[in-house]
């Protein structure tokens, strides 16, 4: 008898798996990456992306290599302040790859900080050109590699390191998985309209404080969905600051038709403050 309700346990599981078509990896429907993911089936979504504007392509920083627990080679780009220092700033890139927009983030966050900026690859090297090819490198991208990747760059800063995250849009979730992966190392998280981790006890292992930048107007990292998050972080007793803006999906990169120049210039000076403090 107990062999058969295993049994027809199993068989429920897999058929609801089959079912789940709207998140890739069915075995964890609650996954805030595999989630995020999933929007990427959503013609609205790619249509909320506009294929990037060209931005200026001469950097402060390099490409550095390093090893990764997963077995291939990883890379990161790197920027560091002319003051030697030991703190770090993690950047997460959005779902086109690390390009030359993120690029240029980390070079302007590393003069305004003065701290070293590394931006992990999550992408292995692969960049998206259109909403198409970034709706399918987000829905390819393995979160145990990714996750490789992050300890393996926490790993090339040093010992001596100390981390601080940031990230958009699908790097505004890693953002907090990197937190949450890096433990105690990281000092503050910030996430720009990224799908927060909904299990009260992951973020109970949180260790920062996190800034959450929040478009009043995204379709699907909507009010429900920042409000959630708020309650779950109350309930992990973690701290949350929810900052929002009158603005849409994706309005803090002005590469983008949506860029809103002055909800992303008061963001940035949140997070300036935020991070400086820390």
């Amino acid at each position: 008898m107990k062999n058969f309700l295993l049994f027809a346990l199993s068989l429920f599981l897999f058929t609801a798996c089959k079912q789940q078509n709207s998140i890739p990896m069915c075995h964890d429907p609650n996954a805030a990456v595999e989630e995020f993911a999933a929007f990427s089936s959503d013609p609205a979504f790619r249509a909320a992306h506009a294929t990037p504007a060209p931005t200026d392509s001469v950097f402060m920083g390099k490409m550095v290599q390093f090893p990764a627990s997963s077995g291939a080679g990883a890379q990161a780009y790197l920027v560091k302040p002319k003051k030697k220092s030991n703190k770090y700033l993690l950047v997460f890139q959005e779902w086109w790859g690390l390009n030359a927009y993120v690029k240029k983030e980390a070079d302007m966050w590393c003069k305004e900080l003065g701290i070293n900026v590394l931006a992990p690859d999550l992408y292995d090297g692969k960049v998206a050109t259109n909403p198409d090819e970034a709706g399918k490198l987000m829905q390819a991208n393995d979160r145990d590699r990714s996750a490789a990747i992050i300890l393996g760059a926490a790993k090339y800063a040093g010992k001596k390191a100390d981390f601080r995250t940031l990230g958009w849009c699908f790097g505004g979730g890693w953002s907090l998985q990197a937190s949450l992966l890096l433990k105690d190392k990281v000092k503050a998280c910030v996430m720009y309209y990224g799908m927060p981790e909904k299990e009260i006890a992951k973020l109970k292992m949180l260790s920062p404080d996190v800034v959450f930048i929040h478009a009043s107007q995204d379709k699907w990292i909507n009010d429900a969905v920042v409000s959630e998050f708020e309650q779950n972080m109350k309930s992990a007793g973690k701290t949350l600051t929810v900052h929002r803006y009158n603005a849409d999906h994706a309005f803090a990169n002005p590469s983008n038709p949506r860029y809103n120049d002055q909800a992303a210039k008061d963001a940035r000076a949140v997070v300036k403050v935020f991070l400086m403090a820390r």
